[in-house]
């Protein structure tokens, strides 16, 4: 599988991976690396596709995501995620990535799809109910996004845009 996502600067995966932390302490899983949000899926992005994607991304203007709502998102049950204020930038730049990928990826995922995408990033693997009482109350999260890259999900290799 291949991912497309937002890079988050240094500060805000910090602050993330802080509570994280604070989950592992009560006993919950977390995902492992760097906190990101998925923009697009797909079983496989050909190289083609990437460089096409690369090029595309030099003229948009990177959105800053304000990360505000502990939450659940269907499908994803025994997630507990850091839900992303949805704004006309925000969705440009998502519209924008997958105008690049229609109809040249294998496989992609619908829940990414534009009218489908809840933007968001995996803060508990599992039972959800106790990662939020373990984080709430929440402040606010001002994360501004450094850069697009494409993960491969099975090998973790990283490629920035």
């Amino acid at each position: 599988m291949h991912v497309v996502r937002f890079r988050l600067a240094d500060d805000a995966a910090d602050e993330i991976t802080g509570l994280r932390a604070r989950l592992v302490v009560a006993g919950l899983p977390v995902p492992v690396g760097r906190p990101a949000v998925t923009v697009a899926a797909a079983q496989t992005i050909p190289v083609a596709t990437r460089t096409a994607l690369a090029t595309a991304v030099r003229v948009l203007a990177l959105p800053t995501l304000w990360l505000t709502d502990l939450a659940a998102v269907a499908g994803r049950d025994e997630e507990l995620v850091l839900g992303a204020v949805v704004d006309t930038e925000l969705l440009a730049v998502h519209d924008a990535v997958h105008d690049v990928l229609a109809g040249r990826v294998r496989g992609p995922v619908a829940t990414y799809l534009p009218g489908s995408w809840v933007p968001h990033c995996v803060l508990a693997t599992r039972d959800p109910a106790a990662a939020f009482t373990a984080l709430h109350p929440l402040r606010p999260l001002r994360a501004a996004v450094t850069a697009l890259e494409v993960a491969d999900t099975r090998t973790g290799e990283t490629i920035a845009l």
